[in-house]
């Protein structure tokens, strides 16, 4: 103060003055340390190239030389910061396999926004479903009563019905703002197909419909063997010509993926041939006719060769045939005696 008890300097010039010293000080303190950090660059890559041969040293040099003169930006250090919390947290939601819980809640998230402004699904119509339930079918297309009209994809719910075996096609339609409209096209149960022991419901063109038989479709024919369920269709229509023989038939099993052989009811093989097949049925149902030959006690048919027809009798049959030409025999060589 001066003597009349006034500052000799104004605050305001004193605290101008503090904080260009104060400048001057903080960016002294960064030099250092960038220095610092330089030094310790070098120190490194000095120490890296004496413990190694002269060309690594020398590359050595070339590699940290650019690096010791790198100025990174003010905040690149907590930028790499979060960088590394989110690909951690990123690793460890895919790596415990909560990405779906994720994508589940944010497309509830969003769902609930849509169904807020008016685009809720409130009346759904379905057509052509008969084997299918209802819920069945809108569990398959992803429709619950959180999803809005406004983010359902209709392809993507129309590719997720025909990944069901019973759906052939559908369409899905959205009428906005508030209706939904489902159509699917069912593949009919055709037939029963066994393989390795298990039985499972096929449709005409090979699909397996259900693993497993329902009482309501035991009266549907049987076929057996690996590639029966596709060649179902045409051999059956084939066979459906001639009643007496189809109403007959047990099962048909391909046998090596080439021919069919025929299982009727009395337990009677017909074996079939692998081409002209219309040909063989023809002369069975002539030999029926004339000879009762499916209702005679023998256990097979063979049929494979084009120019005659082989039949096998049963056990029983056989031996009674062999008791009854026996006497024959014994009195045809009497008399020559």
């Amino acid at each position: 103060m001066d003597g009349r008890r006034r500052l000799a300097e104004p605050l305001k010039r004193v605290r101008q003055a503090g904080r260009k010293q104060s400048a001057p000080a903080a960016g002294g303190r960064r030099a250092r340390a960038g220095k610092r950090r330089h030094d310790q660059l070098h120190q490194f890559a000095e120490f890296a190239a004496r413990f190694t041969t002269e060309p690594v040293g020398r590359l050595v040099r070339r590699l940290l030389l650019p690096v010791i003169h790198v100025r990174l930006p003010r905040g690149s250090g907590i930028a790499a910061s979060v960088l590394l919390v989110v690909a951690t947290v990123t690793y460890g939601v895919v790596r415990g396999g909560h990405m779906p819980q994720i994508v589940g809640w944010a497309t509830d998230l969003r769902d609930a926004g849509a169904n807020a402004l008016g685009f809720r699904i409130a009346a759904i119509a379905l057509a052509g479903q008969k084997q299918v339930s209802r819920e069945e079918i809108l569990a398959t297309a992803g429709v619950t009563g959180r999803t809005s009209l406004l983010f359902l994809d209709a392809d993507t719910a129309r590719r997720r019905l025909k990944s069901n075996p019973w759906i052939a096609d559908a369409t899905v339609l959205k009428l906005y703002p508030d209706r939904l409209q489902v159509e699917v096209t069912e593949r009919q149960p055709f037939a029963l197909w066994q393989k390795d022991g298990r039985v499972a419901v096929v449709a005409d063109d090979g699909t397996v419909l259900e693993p497993y038989v329902a009482r309501r479709f035991t009266s549907l024919p049987l076929v057996v063997g690996i590639g029966a369920e596709v060649r179902a269709k045409e051999f059956l229509s084939l066979v459906g010509r001639y009643p007496e023989i189809r109403d007959a038939v047990r099962s048909s099993v391909l046998v090596a993926e080439r021919r069919w052989n025929l299982r009727l009811k009395n337990g009677i093989d017909i074996r079939l041939p692998e081409t002209e097949i219309e040909h063989a049925l023809d002369t069975l149902v002539s030999l029926d006719r004339e000879k009762k030959l499916l209702s005679r006690d023998i256990t097979s048919i063979d049929m494979r060769l084009p120019d005659r027809v082989t039949v096998r009798l049963s056990d029983a049959a056989a031996q009674a045939r062999e008791d009854a030409l026996k006497p024959k025999t014994a009195k045809r060589k009497g008399t020559d005696a």
